[in-house]
Order: structure tokens, then C-alpha cells, then sequence
């Protein structure tokens, strides 16, 4: 599964007052989007390249400087971000392994594919 890459990243404040982090591949579009939905303190930037969410979470964390909310809604989407990323790495471990001498026949593969 590929993720979807984005050009721009940033925040704004919903109209209920909690802010998010927002993503988007057109800057004017966004801005018009968010305007219609009454939100506030819009803070979007173009990223360097086209970015995952977590990559751009990490480049908005590095280089914009955020403060209070701003810095708060970053922060959380970067967390739950990172541990749906460690969420799929698999850790294998050889210490249960066994050798074992029997040999196989070509005969028993093909009964064993058929079964």
C-alpha cells in the first residue's frame, strides 16, 4: 500500500475552536476550503517536495516554529502518526528455529500442494 504524498501542510482552527493539522496538494484551494468552514489562525506552507503526513508533521515540527495550539495539534498528529508507522514494522526472531535432517521427495511437494 502506497501512501499519499502531499505539497502542502499546516494548521487552522475549526470553528469550534480546536486546531488540526491539515494537509492538501493545492494551497489556494485549501485556504478557500478552510475559509468556507468558518476556520481561523490558517497557517499553511508549501512543503520543499511532495511529502507523506508524517514526513511533513516532522518538516512542520523542524522548521516552522510553532506555538500554543498550533505547536499542540503537531505535535499530537506526529505521535499518532509515528506509532501507526511502528505499528506495522515486524520484529523476527530466530531463537525458536529447529534444523531438521528429513528430506522431502518431489512426490510428497505435490501431495502436500494438492491437499
Amino acid at each position: 500500500m502506497t501512501e499519499k504524498l502531499f505539497t502542502v501542510a499546516g494548521t487552522a482552527t475549526n470553528a469550534d475552536g480546536t486546531t488540526k493539522a491539515r494537509f492538501a496538494n493545492d494551497l489556494v484551494a485549501r485556504i478557500k476550503i478552510l475559509n468556507k468552514a468558518k476556520c481561523t489562525a490558517i497557517t499553511l506552507v508549501e512543503l520543499p517536495h511532495a511529502m507523506t503526513k508524517l514526513e511533513a508533521l516532522q518538516f512542520l515540527q523542524d522548521t516552522q516554529g510553532y506555538t500554543g495550539d498550533a505547536s499542540y495539534a503537531v505535535a499530537n498528529k506526529l505521535a499518532e502518526k509515528t506509532r501507526v508507522a511502528k505499528k506495522g514494522e515486524v520484529t523476527i526472531s530466530a531463537k525458536s528455529a529447529k534444523h531438521s535432517k528429513s528430506t522431502v521427495t518431489a512426490k510428497q511437494l505435490v501431495e502436500a500442494a494438492k491437499a
